[in-house]
C-alpha cells in the first residue's frame, strides 16, 4: 500500500486552457470545490450493464463493465483507498457509479464514433463515469486514479468528456530475437494501460542478421526463433526450444491479462522475409543467396505458411494479426501473392483481417504488376520503403504509422537510440513553426507534405517498435522497459490527441510513476534507509522454524533449514537461506560474506537465485539472467573468507571481492554478422535464496547485506 500524501505534484488539476493535466491530457470544465477518494465508500456498477462487453475494440476476448470495476477495485487499494464493489441502478452519496452512455457522443479526431470516449463527473456527492463502452468506462477510471496521486488523494470537481485521437495507440516488442517471459509482458501491458494505450504488438519470430557472405551451414546454424509451442504433428521440429516459448495456455494468460486492462495482443509471424527459423525447419524453402527469405515460387511455401497460421490462429483473440512481410528483397510479384494468399487464409480460416509492414508500394500503370489487397492494413516504417501518403493513402489503403521517427534498437545502432526520442513527440510537427505536438498522422518529422490532414480517416494510428537485432545475449528482460519508460506515456498523450507540452511531462510521470498499478518493472523494495535488508550470522539467531532477523528495520525477515557452526556462520550443504525478496531493481549494492569449503561442480554452482537473475560460479563469477550466462574474468578462492559485493549502478553492473578493484560485467555482441561490439549489462540483484539442494557448493555464510546506494 502507498500513501497518496507522498506524490509530488498537488493541485495542478486544471489548465488555463481547460484541461486536466494527466497523462494523457483531457478536455476539463472546471467546478468548484474538490472530492477526497477517502470520503468515497462504494463503487457501484450499473446493475443493467454489468455484463456487457464491448464487441467493438480489437480484442475478441473483451472484460465486462463489473470485470472492469473489479481490477479498478484492486488499483484503487494500492493507493489505500478500500471501498466496496456492489451492483446498482442508480449512483448514491459517497460512491463512484460506473455505467454506459452512447457511442454516438463520442468521436475520434477523424469523425468516427469511437467505443473508448468516457465522461467523467465529479461534485461533491461522488463520482460517475460513462463511458461509450465499458472500455471507455476503464479509460475514465485511469483519469480518476490519476488526478487523485497528483492531487493529494482528491479530485477537482467538474466534468470531463474525453475520447481518443486515433484507434490504435501502442508500442511494438521484437520478442522474436529475444525472449520475453509471460509476466513481463503481462506488467508492460499494465504501464501501457495506465496511459490508455490499448495495442501491444509482439513480434514472434525472426532471426539474426544473415550475413550473404556466411555459408549455408553457418546461416542453418544462425540464432533464429519462433516463440510459440505447440505439440502438433505437422508443426513438429519448427520449435526446438520450449523453455524459451510461449504454450497455448501462456499465451492465453498473457492475453487475457493483458485485455484486462484494455490491451490488445497484436501478434506477428514473420514471412516471408525474416524467416529464417523457418527455412532452418525446412531447408528447401529459403532462396538459395539468402536462406533468410522464403522462396515463394516453391508449391510447398505458401501451403506450409497456412499450416503455422491454421495452427495459431485459434490462439490469438484479436481481430487483427500481422505477418509481418517485412524487408523481402527478391521478386515483388511473388511477394504480393504471398501477401493476398496468406490474408485469404486468414480471413477464410478466422475472419479475421491482415497488417503488413510496408515494403512495395501498390502500381497502377503496369499490367502485370499484381498489388496487395486493399483490406491488407500496412504498417509504414521508413520514407526508402513506402510513402504512407502518396503510395497508401490515396490509393485507400488503411495505415498505421510506426516510422522509425520513434525506432530503438536494444543496447547498440549504428543508426537508431537506445531510448524512444520523447522530445520529438512535443516539437515533432512540420506545419507548426518552431515545430508543435506530434500525432500519429504525422509521418514525416521534416516535411509536411508527406503528411495527410489530421482528420484523415485511412490513418489507424500509432505504434512504436524496439527492435532486439543483436539477439538475446545483448540485454536482460528490464532493458526493453528503460528503453520505453519515458517514451511510452509520452507517447501516449499524442496517440490520445493530448496537449502535454514538454515542461509538464517530466514532473507528471516522476509524480505518476511510483503508484502505477498491475506492475512492478523497477523491482522496487521499500527501506526506511539505504540498508534494504541486513542479515548477520555471527551472533544468535533463530532456528528454521522461526524467523532469521533482520537488522535492517524493514522485517524483511529470512529463514533457513542450514546448522549453523560455533562462530555463529551458517553451513551451507544442501540447504539454504531464503528472505522474503525476489529482485532489486537498478542502483543497489548487495554483499555476500561467505567462504567456500568444496565446489561440487565448478563450472555450475549457484550462490544466489532471484526472481531475475542468479548469481553464479562457473568458475568465473558469472550472472545468469535472461537466459544468457554473462562470465567476467575472475573467479573466487577456495576455503577462504570473503565479500563479494554486486553493485548494480544504473545500467551498468559491477563486482568486487572485498577491496580490490571492481570489474564490470559485459556482453559481447554480433554486429549485422560482420564484427563484434561490446556493451555494458544492468543485472537485478538477486534475493529470493542462497545455496539451496542444487546450489553445487558447500561452504559457510557470515551475513547478507543490500544497500539503496551503489
Amino acid at each position: 500500500m502507498i500513501n497518496l500524501l507522498r506524490a509530488s505534484i498537488c493541485l495542478l488539476a486544471t489548465t488555463t486552457n481547460g484541461q486536466l493535466l494527466g497523462i494523457p491530457t483531457a478536455p476539463f470544465s472546471l467546478g468548484d470545490g474538490r472530492l477526497a477518494l477517502h470520503d468515497l465508500t462504494t463503487l457501484v456498477v450499473d446493475s443493467q450493464y454489468a455484463d456487457i462487453v464491448d464487441e467493438r475494440g480489437e480484442t475478441l476476448i473483451p472484460p465486462t463493465l463489473l470485470e472492469f470495476a473489479n481490477t479498478f477495485a484492486g488499483d484503487l487499494q494500492t493507493l489505500d483507498v478500500n471501498i466496496t464493489t456492489k451492483q446498482g441502478q442508480n449512483a448514491s452519496h459517497g460512491s463512484i457509479f460506473l455505467t454506459l452512455g452512447n457511442a454516438s457522443d463520442y468521436y475520434d479526431i477523424a469523425g468516427r464514433e469511437s467505443s473508448e470516449g468516457y465522461t467523467l463527473s465529479v461534485s461533491s456527492s461522488g463520482v460517475t463515469i460513462t463511458g461509450a463502452s465499458p472500455l471507455g468506462v476503464w479509460w475514465g477510471t485511469r483519469t480518476v486514479l490519476q488526478q487523485a496521486i497528483l492531487n493529494n488523494g482528491s479530485i477537482p470537481h467538474g466534468i470531463a468528456s474525453d475520447t481518443p485521437g486515433w484507434v490504435t495507440r501502442g508500442m511494438m516488442l521484437d520478442a522474436g530475437r529475444h525472449y520475453y517471459p509471460p509476466d513481463f509482458l503481462i506488467e508492460m501491458c499494465a504501464y501501457m494501460s495506465f496511459f490508455k494505450q490499448n495495442t501491444f504488438h509482439v513480434h514472434l519470430s525472426d532471426n539474426l542478421y544473415n550475413n550473404k557472405d556466411y555459408t549455408r551451414e553457418r546461416s542453418l546454424e544462425l540464432y533464429a526463433r519462433f516463440r510459440l509451442w505447440s505439440d502438433a504433428e505437422e508443426l513438429a521440429g519448427l520449435n526446438k526450444f520450449r523453455n524459451e516459448s510461449y504454450t497455448k495456455e501462456q499465451f492465453e494468460q498473457i492475453q487475457s491479462s493483458c485485455a484486462a486492462r484494455g490491451v490488445t495482443i497484436l501478434p506477428e509471424i514473420e514471412a516471408p522475409g525474416h524467416a529464417l527459423v523457418f527455412v532452418q525447419w525446412k531447408p528447401d524453402l529459403g532462396l538459395t543467396d539468402d536462406l533468410s527469405l522464403l522462396n515463394i515460387s516453391n508449391p510447398d511455401t505458401i501451403p506450409t505458411m497456412k499450416t503455422v497460421w491454421s495452427e495459431f490462429l485459434p490462439w490469438f483473440h484479436t481481430k487483427t494479426v500481422s505477418i509481418g512481410a517485412d524487408e523481402y528483397t527478391a521478386e515483388v510479384n511473388d511477394y504480393n501473392i504471398f501477401v493476398n494468399a496468406m490474408a485469404d487464409h486468414i480471413h477464410t480460416t478466422s475472419n479475421k483481417s491482415t497488417r503488413i509492414w510496408g515494403t512495395f508500394p501498390p502500381v497502377y500503370n503496369d499490367s502485370h504488376y499484381i498489388n496487395i489487397y486493399k483490406n491488407v492494413s500496412v504498417q509504414h516504417w521508413e520514407f526508402f520503403e513506402d510513402n504512407p501518403l502518396y503510395d497508401y493513402i490515396r490509393n485507400n489503403y488503411s495505415v498505421l504509422n510506426s516510422d522509425d521517427t520513434y525506432y530503438t534498437v536494444a543496447k547498440w545502432s549504428g543508426s537508431y537510440p537506445q531510448k524512444v526520442n520523447v522530445s520529438t513527440t512535443f516539437i515533432g510537427n512540420p506545419s507548426t513553426p518552431g515545430g508543435g505536438p506530434w500525432y500519429p498522422y504525422i509521418f514525416d518529422t521534416k516535411n509536411a507534405s508527406n503528411n495527410p490532414e489530421p482528420d484523415e480517416p485511412l490513418v489507424l494510428g500509432s505504434i512504436v517498435p524496439l527492435w532486439n537485432d543483436y539477439g538475446a545475449n545483448a540485454t536482460v528482460y528490464s532493458e526493453a522497459y528503460y528503453t520505453w519508460r519515458e517514451g511510452i506515456p509520452a507517447l501516449a498523450d499524442k496517440q490520445w490527441g493530448g496537449n502535454l507540452t514538454q515542461t509538464e511531462f517530466g514532473g507528471l510521470l516522476e509524480a505518476l510513476h511510483p503508484y502505477i498499478p498491475g506492475q512492478d518493472l523497477e523491482r522496487t523494495i521499500p527501506s526506511k534507509a539505504s540498508t534494504i535488508l541486513s542479515y548477520s550470522f555471527a551472533a544468535a539467531y533463530k532456528t528454521s522454524t522461526e524467523e532469521i532477523e533482520d537488522a535492517s528495520g524493514n522485517n524483511y525477515h529470512g529463514s533457513t533449514d542450514c546448522a549453523k557452526n560455533e562462530e555463529g556462520s551458517l553451513i551451507i550443504d544442501s540447504c539454504s537461506l531464503k528472505t522474503p525478496l525476489s529482485s532489486k531493481g537498478r542502483n543497489y549494492t548487495l554483499t555476500l560474506s561467505f567462504s567456500i569449503s568444496t565446489l561440487e561442480d565448478s563450472t555450475n554452482a549457484t550462490l544466489i537465485t532471484g526472481g531475475d537473475s542468479s548469481l553464479m560460479l562457473t568458475p568465473n563469477i558469472t550472472f545468469f539472467a535472461g537466459g544468457e550466462y554473462f562470465r567476467l574474468n575472475s573467479s573466487i578462492p577456495i576455503q577462504q573468507k570473503l565479500d563479494l559485493n554486486i553493485i548494480g549502478r544504473g545500467n551498468r553492473t559491477f563486482a568486487k571481492v572485498d577491496d580490490g578493484e571492481e570489474e564490470e560485467f559485459s556482453t559481447k555482441m554480433g554486429i549485422n554478422g560482420k564484427w563484434f561490439g561490446w556493451g555494458s549489462m544492468p543485472f537485478e540483484a538477486p534475493l529470493k535464496e542462497v545455496g539451496g539442494e542444487y546450489a553445487g557448493w558447500t561452504g559457510e555464510v557470515y551475513g547478507l547485506r543490500l544497500l539503496s546506494v551503489a
